[in-house]
């Protein structure tokens, strides 16, 4: 089984687009959409949902008032001004770090599970999805990405997968270092601009740091030739094949909003940059 996880330094280089069309072109495969603060994977399948569980993050804390004295101390000492009158914790401020819990003279605080999310498991005319929502202003998304990749890695032993095609989070942070640890090969979406540049560059750090194989494609090149010529230098510095060049197509928009995979939508140059761009994937993944 091999996992490649499609990333990139920022939003909108065009990732899952390309996620989307891989999904198309792959066979015998799972995807798993980690982009789990704002998951979208899902809008270009058209998946039927098979089955739901809660994702528990950190447990939050609640105050019973047949134990509480109203000393306040606990008021004192949250941070986050989660308590509020009545001594009622207000859940979305409250960060479960369990300071009132510990200081709480009288035993009245409590540390309950709270529901972050949810993870699902779904069935496209492509193969299975694995894909999930953190609800609105929590955290713990590193973890929740981590509980997708472990489904997805489970679904496709148990069915016989060869190849798992992860869609990644933007940038560098908590979620996209939770999508390096054992995957096989690591694409990079980028755009030919001064800031793509220096989003590429923070991934091709990020995944030589955790010693992950790397790939880099380039959307859009043609908007801007001598941009996609310094990133070509780039690779080379890094010693990082670059595996794709996708040109600029604005019938790419129209894919999307129609809610269909770019491969399936589009012709031409687009089109053959696509599969070229899988067929180079294929040799690097030692994929039939």
């Amino acid at each position: 089984m091999r996992e490649v996880v499609v990333l990139s330094g920022k939003g909108g280089t065009g990732k899952t687009t390309v996620s989307g069309s891989l999904a198309v072109l792959a066979s015998n495969k799972v995807m798993a959409d980690c982009d789990v603060d704002a998951a979208n994977l899902h809008l270009l399948l058209d998946p039927v949902l098979k089955s739901s569980s809660p994702f528990y993050g950190l447990k939050k804390a609640t105050i019973n008032h047949e134990k509480c004295l109203g000393c306040n101390l606990c008021i004192h000492l949250c941070r986050f001004d989660a308590i509020g009158p009545g001594f009622v914790v207000d859940p979305v401020l409250c960060e479960g770090c369990a300071v009132c819990y510990h200081a709480c003279p009288c035993g009245a605080v409590e540390m309950i599970e709270h529901v972050a999310g949810y993870l699902f498991l779904s069935e496209t005319r492509y193969g299975p999805l694995v894909h999930a929502r953190l609800g609105i202003a929590e955290d713990n998304s590193g973890k929740l990405v981590a509980a997708v990749r472990k489904e997805a890695r489970r679904l496709a032993e148990e069915e016989k997968k060869e190849l798992i095609i992860t869609d990644g989070p933007p940038g560098i942070g908590c979620p996209a270092i939770s999508c390096l640890s054992g995957a096989d090969l690591v694409l990079i979406i980028t755009e030919p601009t001064f800031s793509g540049r220096h989003d590429l560059e923070r991934v091709l750090e990020l995944a030589k740091h955790f010693g992950c194989r790397a790939a880099v494609c380039i959307n859009k090149w043609d908007l801007e030739p001598e941009n996609s010529r310094a990133l070509e230098s780039l690779c080379n510095r890094y010693s990082v094949p670059l595996v794709g060049h996708l040109p600029y197509d604005e019938s790419v928009m129209e894919a999307v909003k129609s809610g269909r995979p770019v491969i399936q939508e589009c012709s031409g140059p687009m089109e053959e940059g696509i599969l070229a761009l899988w067929d180079k994937l294929k040799a690097l993944l030692e994929l039939r």
